[in-house]
């Protein structure tokens, strides 16, 4: 049997491999994509956000206003760093605090949106511990880097 892990193991991780940069920009992608439009929405029905806002949502900490830009500002902005794979690791962690805002502040949310804030967070906490992958700008600098630097 320890033979046999012994050898499965690398077996699968070669062959496995190569779509992790798959994996990692379908995290990004996915994401982005998710907090992107509910950014839109907010921005696009601006009374109905601040109306929210004011007596829906609890953010902690920060008058309703301020929550509603910030929070829309950063759903819209920061979506298009994830999906560039620039500051990937600095950005998820952001948008993952907001991910845990949003559930915290929202708790007629957990009834029904709570298993998608679940998975968001996954995908977030995936790109922070391992970053963008390969197919991102953050790869592309830090390859350039690399060769400029000796």
């Amino acid at each position: 049997m320890d033979s046999f892990i012994r050898r499965i193991d690398p077996f699968f991780s070669r062959l496995t491999t190569p779509f992790i940069p798959l994996v990692l920009l379908f995290t990004r992608l996915w994401v982005a994509w998710v907090f992107f439009q509910s950014g839109m929405i907010k921005y696009s029905s601006w009374d109905s956000t601040l109306y929210l806002f004011e007596y829906e949502y609890h953010v902690p900490l920060l008058p309703w206003h301020w929550a509603a830009y910030i929070g829309t500002a950063v759903e819209v902005f920061i979506p298009i760093f994830l999906t560039l794979g620039l500051f990937t690791r600095p950005m998820a962690f952001v948008l993952f605090g907001f991910n845990i805002m949003a559930v915290v502040s929202y708790p007629a949310l957990w009834e029904k949106g709570f298993y998608d804030h679940q998975l968001w967070g996954m995908m977030l906490l995936t790109n922070v511990i391992w970053g963008a992958g390969s197919l991102s700008f953050d790869h592309f600098f830090n390859r350039r880097h690399l060769h400029h630097s000796y």
